[in-house]
């Protein structure tokens, strides 16, 4: 099988850069798989699990908002965070989520709640436990 590189990259930092044999990664149209030669295309990036194979097995990453490039088997996707699943506090994942789940259980009224917010935090904590489940 063939090659892509990938290329992850946050504000702070280069979280990936190897060459890989598919990229699966959560697009804002869903989910996308980029295998060697793939046709070029631009998408935007939604909050979730980005996976990669590559000769040693497959990583997981939870990833936040940002965009997908594919052109000449290069894969650059630029995000404003990126968390492999083994870096992932499981327990602060929880808590966050369990604080998003009480706004959002508040009444849809409460002027103080931007409901919104809540919900896309969410999902940020769901995916991040669910990625990291997979690094055990």
């Amino acid at each position: 099988m063939g090659n892509v590189h990938l290329e992850v990259v946050t504000p702070d930092k280069v979280v990936v850069s190897q060459d890989v044999e598919i990229v699966v990664a959560p697009g804002s149209l869903g989910e996308f798989g980029v295998l060697e030669d793939h046709v070029h295309f631009l998408t935007g990036i939604a909050p979730g699990e980005l996976h990669y194979t590559f000769e040693g097995g497959t990583e997981y990453l939870v990833v936040s908002t940002g965009f997908a490039e594919v052109s000449n088997n290069v894969v650059s996707i630029l995000v404003d965070s990126a968390e492999s699943a083994r870096e992932i506090d499981v327990e602060r994942a929880r808590q966050a989520a369990e604080r998003a789940e009480a706004r959002l259980e508040k009444d849809r009224g409460t002027e103080d709640i931007d409901f919104q917010r809540a919900e896309a935090a969410l999902k940020r904590a769901m995916a991040r436990i669910r990625v990291a489940k997979k690094a055990i």
